[in-house]
């Protein structure tokens, strides 16, 4: 009996309940008309961004397409990957969209919310996350279902080996579209963003000693806003790619992995039915979050981790006669081992996170005491504590791949053990539609509170919503490190799906393709130095972005206060369209670049040098982006709560010079944790994903007719 139906199901209950947590948030008030008003301007500034974003990408998919067109008619891509492609871009924007559009609705329902209690506004505003979460899971199954299905009946079917191979092909293309999506918006993103917060806070509460979402700040909407085109729409795309990803790596390896058992579909069924258990599971976890009224930080960082635990408890329970069933007596437990291995990885790692971030511990408290002494030790201790944090995180990722690789078989077979780091993958990343919902509420509780800074709500109103916002940092900061820990398992699967994809390909061109991947080899040397630089000459590229965006937007605000009469004293208006158009026209110019640098790094390491030295850029871009990315997750969400826990009245509270120190390592850690770092896991997915793709145009150059 096939059990592949539930990955249809899972996406269609799964959609239905994002509508009922949608429906559960557009119910509520929205507040007073001035607090709409607010609102209303955040909506029109994002919507606004995303329009003209989704335009330039567009003619980036576009061009893609014709040019995989031009590939399938000469063979080195079946007909069905440019089509595939196209669908993948457009599920991680629509994932992204949808989000963005709730987010948008949610604020300032989450503001009116916190005037009847903290709870009322957790509720409303992880309704929201709840929306996306759900949304990135539904679309991803109900895509991957699709094509399943679609190719199974017009290829030859389970029994037919090339059938599969096409199929699994297809389907990276298909995370190769999402991956690129993901890119664009993350680093369109997270420029906009990060350039209109770090030039709010560097003018507002730095030169001019106002508060946070101030309504006399002219980029305080533009603040606003980039937490919705970044942190909300971003974020939809980066972890559906991520979700995507570790599902299709996971469903290449195991076609190949268990052909000689005769188990292919099997193997490649089991990544699709674990997300659909994870999806039932998460709709559950997330009827166990609530919160108290009296809630401290930690008793509501426990009511979100308690709906996360629920959900991971409940995939651990029925993953393993659901994989007995699938996979029989044989293979059964050595899978279930590394979902396991996925499973506890995404919590441990959440935990280090949390211990990094929160200024819940120590960490975070020395960071802010030493803001004291002034800006430059907040940063060096910024710093040090995002270093020693990658340290934890890596062996937790260890850990996880030997387990993985040795009790799937990994030593008698290592395709089997390879399958079982993408099995970890899948199992890290099934808790998504809880995971991502209480990430994505962050922004929502961050939006509320400028909505209430600027109405000018009750203190009591702020109180609450700084509560949720500070939850907000810590959530973040473990989700980054969740989908880092996850990119780290699926690239290196996406790797040896390379490898193997190669040989398949060349057997069916006829020709031998000659793979060295010894160190004493200069090539194999020169492409893991290259592979580990390109991460730091891509994080480089967007910290100088923002950089050069946030300038412009200092100078502009700064101008307002000088030009605008009687904006100091709120007496005047000021000119808000003007930074959201400074934000878009930088985040729509600077975000090509990077993206160009991702895309064609390993088409050109592979048309010059050959596929060995594809495999050593990417392993050189793994390891170097991976711990980088999790350095500047943790000190970018470090920094921000050491401000928060400033503003909560210690070392002299708001507006007092240890609060502007921070508020300098704030403006550092932005672009660390919202732009490039949680952009590199992307990078290392994408390098992987277009060389397995255009391994076919690699090996028409390189290939020696037998």
């Amino acid at each position: 009996m096939d059990i592949l139906w539930l990955a249809p199901v899972g996406s269609v209950v799964s959609l239905l309940f994002a509508l009922y947590f949608y429906l559960r948030v557009v119910k509520e008030e929205k507040g007073t008309d001035e607090m709409v008003h607010i609102s209303d301007a955040i909506k029109l500034g994002a919507r606004t961004y995303i329009r003209q974003q989704y335009k330039t990408v567009g003619v980036f998919f576009f061009l893609m397409f014709i040019v995989l067109i031009l590939l399938s008619f000469a063979n080195a891509v079946t007909i069905y990957v440019p089509f595939a492609f196209l669908t993948g871009g457009f599920f991680s924007a629509l994932a992204g969209y949808v989000g963005m559009r709730v987010a948008t609705k949610a604020n300032v329902r989450t503001t009116h919310a916190c005037t009847k209690s903290l709870n009322d506004g957790l509720n409303v505003a992880f309704s929201s996350g709840a929306v996306m979460g759900l949304c990135v899971v539904g679309f991803a199954l109900l895509d991957l279902s699709i094509w399943y299905y679609l190719l199974m009946a017009l290829g030859g079917g389970a029994t037919d080996p090339a059938s599969l191979e096409a199929l699994t092909t297809t389907m990276l293309t298909f995370g190769m579209g999402a991956s690129a999506m993901a890119l664009f918006a993350r680093v369109g993103g997270g420029i906009y963003t990060k350039a209109a917060d770090v030039g709010a806070d560097l003018v507002g509460k730095v030169e001019c000693g106002i508060p946070e979402d101030d309504p006399r700040n002219p980029a305080v909407i533009a603040d606003n806003v980039g937490d919705n085109v970044g942190d909300v729409a971003g974020l939809g795309a980066d972890l559906f790619e991520s979700y995507i990803g570790s599902l299709v790596a996971a469903m290449a390896l195991g076609t190949t992995a268990f052909a000689v058992a005769g188990l292919s579909l099997e193997a490649l069924s089991v990544p699709l039915v674990i997300a659909a258990i994870g999806a039932f599971a998460s709709i559950i976890g997330a009827f166990f979050i609530k919160a108290k009224e009296d809630a401290t930080q930690h008793s509501l960082l426990w009511a979100l981790r308690r709906g996360i635990y629920v959900a991971a408890i409940l995939i651990a329970i029925f993953s393993a006669p659901v994989i007995y069933f699938i996979m029989g007596p044989v293979y059964w437990f050595g899978i279930y081992a590394a979902v396991l291995a996925g499973l506890a990885a995404g919590i441990f790692i959440g935990i280090i996170s949390e211990y990094f971030t929160s200024h819940k511990y120590g960490p975070t408290q020395k960071i802010a005491e030493h803001a004291k002494t002034g800006p430059a030790t907040v940063i060096i201790s910024g710093l040090a504590t995002g270093m020693e944090s990658t340290f934890s995180v890596v062996i937790v990722l260890a850990l996880a791949i030997f387990v993985s690789y040795t009790l799937s078989g990994g030593a008698e077979n290592p395709m089997m053990g390879l399958y079982g780091i993408g099995i970890a993958a899948v199992g890290m990343l099934s808790t998504l539609g809880i995971t991502l919902a209480t990430d994505a509420y962050g922004p929502v509780a961050d939006n509320a509170g400028g909505i209430a800074e600027m109405t000018k709500q009750l203190p009591i109103v702020r109180k609450r919503t700084d509560a949720l916002d500070a939850l907000g940092n810590t959530t973040a900061a473990t989700g980054k490190g969740f989908a880092i820990g996850s990119a780290a398992l699926t690239a290196m699967a996406l790797l040896a799906a390379y490898t193997s994809h190669i040989s398949v390909v060349s057997g069916e061109m006829a020709v031998s393709v000659p793979m060295d991947l010894s160190l004493s080899n200069p090539i194999i040397m020169i492409c893991l130095f290259i592979g580990g630089a390109l991460p730091f000459f891509f994080s480089s590229m967007l910290m100088k972005s923002v950089g050069k965006a946030a300038g412009g937007i200092v100078e502009e605000v700064r101008r307002q206060f000088k030009e605008i009469k009687g904006l100091m004293e709120g007496k005047a208006e000021p000119d808000y369209a003007r930074c959201v158009e400074i934000s878009t026209k930088a985040a729509e110019k600077e975000m090509i670049p990077p993206a160009i640098v991702a895309l064609a790094s390993p088409l050109v390491i592979g048309i010059l040098l050959g596929p060995s030295a594809v495999v050593a850029l990417l392993a050189g871009a793994l390891v170097t982006g991976i711990v980088m990315a999790i350095f500047m997750a943790n000190s970018g969400g470090a920094w921000d709560n050491a401000k928060k826990f400033i503003e909560d009245g210690n070392y002299g509270g708001k507006g007092s010079d240890s609060h502007k120190a921070s508020v300098i390592g704030d403006t550092i850690g932005d672009p660390f944790k919202d732009t490039a770092g949680p952009s590199i896991d992307i990078l290392i997915k994408l390098m992987s994903m277009i060389s397995i793709v255009f391994a076919g145009v690699v090996i028409m150059i390189h290939g020696i007719p037998l």
